[in-house]
């Protein structure tokens, strides 16, 4: 008996809503289908353990085939199978209310809309009719007595259910779905093109695929193991199985495993990251039971953890209809929130077990570890005990190390902390050395976030400052009750400044007399810390109101030393060459002296050799 009816929806328009909008990635048909075929498999398998299948399960598999020839693509699976009753109930019926209004949303492409129509029906099996002109369906149930249900339709709103017998019955168990591939989809009767897609959305779903006689799938990752039944060598296998193009072997790894108050699996590495932003997105995999969903996982795992790689898999994870976007909600802050605090508590771990093994990793995880407490208040509560501050001599503290370690010395009169560093240890050399000879420790603050760390430092520290050793001559930058007399009078200081002002003539250079020790240099060329750093963090990201200190020019303080003898000399002499060769070394001190102006510099040294 035959019997043609109407799919059970309000429109004639649905399908080409389905084909063109609600799945913009036409390849995933094959992996609704596949989804399907392994549900049907696992639900076998759950009423077999309960004693209410008690057949043979037989050889469980999900397979495809692609008949190129005869335009034909094929999912089968050994399931529970359907009747044709309940083809009806599960194909016919899509059951929602308000299709007419969901289509006129969908016409006008509201995203907001979308939102809250999509996810509330299945439509994945109707995703076939992306890549097919037809569609049919040979299914046999389990249950006992039953008949072949066989099911057709082209797309349109109209099908044709039969119940076969005979020769051509299906003999066993299970659901074949047959696509007619369409003459627009040429590309998915390739069968390199559909193992590849099998290897990216099923390459490690629970039952086993077979794609033209090959197994493509693991079906049981490491990931839905215990830890304790796992070495580091079956991880680093794993990473390497995910990522054959990392040259480098993960730094560690958490497991992730919890079952309230959500389900969460997974593994998160990781790498080496350097100091370069190497946050490349779509590293970390999300599944949902083993079905590969997306790698855009930026609602799930916070922004600064983005740059870790790995597999997250949560049934709890909402997904829209296609799968392909995240739907923000409670379980998803959760989730969230979660993954924070394990890689918190991971890295605590690993510094509290094994100060050495950690300090040897800071140069790759210190960059990561700032972003997060830069990014996330609740991660910098817990990485301020972790986080890890470097001097110049290569010694590593933690934040409360290092302020005793400084604090006995680099006291100002107002009783601040005053932390001194460097960005180029190399080019701010002679600056960091006066800073050491006078007993004062420099931290090396040139990774690429240190701009905007340092700013979150003293947001967070009490009675601390951070000064960069070339931001203020050497007895400027911690300023004490005591200070030099000058040995100037303040008319000789006044026509001191004037020689240097005529000497120099740059705008951009700022001359001012102060009385420093006399044997500090002469002439000492510095660059307000403040000015300073806001076009440093403008540069490296800072954006927002920032963007006017980038865009302003460089300005700069000419601290000529009072007490200097060769100031003496030139305000005895009034050379303007003396003046000016002064300066050039303060310049070439700072690695600001280049071009016609070296030139210059090293020819005038020569004549007064």
């Amino acid at each position: 008996m035959s019997e043609t009816g109407s799919i059970s929806i309000h429109t004639e328009n649905i399908f080409p809503i389905i084909k063109k909008f609600l799945y913009s990635d036409h390849e995933i048909f094959l992996r609704e289908l596949v989804s399907n075929a392994v549900d049907a498999t696992q639900k076998l398998q759950s009423l077999a353990r309960q004693g209410e299948f008690t057949g043979e399960l037989g050889e469980l598999k999900v397979r495809v085939t692609v008949d190129k020839e005869a335009r034909k693509i094929t999912v089968s699976d050994h399931g529970l199978g359907m009747t044709a009753d309940e083809i009806k109930k599960y194909i016919n019926q899509i059951a929602f209310s308000g299709a007419t209004e969901f289509v006129e949303k969908y016409k006008e492409k509201d995203a907001q809309a979308k939102e809250q129509i999509i996810g509330q029906f299945g439509l994945g099996f109707y995703s076939a009719f992306m890549v097919a002109s037809e569609v049919e369906i040979w299914s046999k149930s389990y249950k006992e007595d039953t008949l072949t249900a066989h099911w057709t339709c082209d797309g349109s709103t109209q099908y044709t259910i039969d119940e076969p017998t005979g020769e051509h019955a299906k003999a066993e168990r299970g659901t074949d779905v047959v696509l007619h591939v369409a003459e627009d989809s040429d590309e998915f009767l390739e069968e390199a093109r559909l193992r590849g897609i099998l290897e990216k959305y099923c390459k490690f779903l629970p039952v086993p695929i077979e794609f033209e006689g090959q197994l493509v799938n693991d079906t049981t990752p490491i990931w839905t193991k215990q830890p304790a039944d796992l070495t580091d060598e079956d991880y680093k296998k794993f990473y390497r199985e995910l990522y054959p193009m990392s040259m480098d072997e993960p730094l560690f790894w958490i497991h992730l495993n919890v079952d309230y108050p959500f389900n969460l699996t997974g593994i998160l590495y990781f790498p080496k990251v350097k100091d370069e932003l190497q946050f490349s997105r779509n590293k970390i995999q999300l599944y949902s039971r083993q079905v590969f969903i997306t790698d855009e996982v930026k609602d799930v795992v916070p922004e600064f953890l983005m740059l870790l790689h790995g597999v997250i898999d949560s049934p709890d994870i909402p997904l829209n209809v296609s799968r392909s976007f995240l739907q923000a909600d409670a379980n998803v802050r959760k989730i969230n929130t979660y993954i924070t605090k394990k890689v918190a508590d991971k890295l605590a771990e690993l510094f509290r077990k094994d100060r050495a093994g950690y300090e040897e990793k800071w140069a790759d995880i210190g960059l990561f570890v700032k972003y997060g407490m830069l990014s996330d208040d609740k991660f910098y509560e817990r990485a301020k005990d972790f986080v890890l501050l470097k001097s110049v001599e290569g010694k590593l503290y933690t934040l409360t190390e290092y302020t005793e370690h400084v604090q006995a010395n680099q006291k100002d009169k107002s009783d601040n902390t005053v932390v001194l560093y460097t960005t180029d240890a190399e080019q701010q050399h002679g600056f960091v050395a006066a800073a050491q000879e006078r007993g004062y420790d420099v931290l090396n603050m040139d990774q690429v976030l240190d701009a905007h760390f340092i700013g979150l430092l003293e947001q967070k520290l009490e009675k601390t400052t951070f000064k960069r050793v070339d931001s203020a001559t050497v007895g400027q930058l911690i300023e004490k009750d005591e200070a030099p007399a000058s040995v100037l009078s303040e008319d000789d200081q006044k026509k001191l400044e004037e020689v240097f002002q005529g000497a120099i003539q740059n705008p951009a250079m700022h001359v001012k007399v102060a009385a420093l020790s006399p044997q500090d240099a002469p002439v000492v060329i510095t660059q307000n810390e403040f000015m300073r750093r806001m076009k440093d963090m403008q540069r490296t990201g800072g954006g927002g109101g920032m963007q006017m200190f980038g865009n302003m020019p460089d300005s700069f303080d000419v601290t000529v030393n009072a007490n200097s003898p060769l100031v003496s000399k030139v305000l005895a002499e009034g050379g303007d060459t003396i003046a000016k060769q002064a300066f050039d070394l303060a310049l070439l001190a700072q690695g600001l002296l280049k071009g016609e102006a070296l030139t210059a510099f090293v020819k005038r040294s020569t004549e007064l050799l």
